[in-house]
């Protein structure tokens, strides 16, 4: 007889990156995927892979993780969610839903849109209880430059420029539906969406509008910048510490 399917989950999940090596497994640290994946295999005894929707750099944090999961029997989700969290003590992960999906559903390839949040503190005093998690900058930023500047590289171009040289991917063409700057009291916000970046893409831009905001580029600069296709006319790449997965979109028929 074919082996019966094994239930698939859908793991929503946060966690504060500065602790981890990034999301994937390495051999020189603590990843946030080998942390969930011992969690479950001490929840279930099983030893699970899981796949996550974007493989977040050293740092980097998430607000809307998604993953999934083969186990070996049908969880509850929401003993599934708590056993987990129980299990991660006290490592900074929280699994903020666990839902039952379709075995169709892929973490990584079924995902339609991926949104990312950079955090920029505009400030002179040293941070403290936000060291970690933003940007730091001790200089005023023009917020209207950097939206101007934003506004260019919106829709679909070659975004070598704004690609690390290890990245991976086949093309260097993305389409970028989304990317705003606006300031939220004392701090920046930049909110950049698409269906997949590119390798520190999200870092690299925002480095690179800090520019402008300084004055250091001019507006058209950022625009000379994209159609160089060119790592090196990159400006600074961002700290990971202000950027988050903040979420990951997929279509309405996601659960089982």
């Amino acid at each position: 007889m074919p082996r019966k399917p094994m239930p698939r989950f859908k793991l929503t999940l946060e966690y504060d990156g500065a602790p981890f090596v990034g999301w994937q497994r390495q051999e020189n640290g603590l990843s946030v995927q080998e942390a969930i994946e011992t969690a479950l295999e001490s929840l279930s005894g099983e030893r699970v892979r899981i796949r996550g929707a974007g493989r977040t750099d050293t740092g980097v944090h998430a607000l809307g993780q998604v993953a999934h999961a083969d186990l070996g029997k049908v969880w509850r989700a929401d003993v599934l969610r708590d056993g987990l969290n129980a299990h991660l003590r006290p490592v900074p992960i929280a699994i903020l839903t666990a839902e039952r999906v379709p075995d169709s559903f892929d973490a990584r390839t079924s995902a339609l849109r991926r949104h990312y949040l950079y955090r920029i503190v505009i400030r002179r005093a040293p941070l403290t209880v936000e060291r970690g998690h933003v940007w730091l900058v001790m200089r005023k930023l023009d917020v209207g430059a950097m939206q101007e500047a934003a506004r260019g590289l919106v829709g679909c171009h070659d975004f070598s420029t704004f690609r690390a040289s290890q990245c991976q991917a086949e093309s260097p063409v993305r389409t970028l539906e989304r990317l705003d700057v606006a300031r939220k009291g004392e701090e920046i916000h930049i909110l950049a969406s698409a269906r997949s970046f590119l390798h520190s893409q999200v870092r690299s831009i925002v480095g690179s509008l800090e520019h402008v905001g300084s004055g250091k580029w001019r507006i058209d600069d950022m625009r000379a910048a994209l159609e160089a296709c060119d790592r090196r006319r990159c400006g600074m790449v961002a700290p990971p510490d202000g950027l988050y997965l903040a979420a990951v979109d997929y279509g309405p028929a996601v659960v089982a």
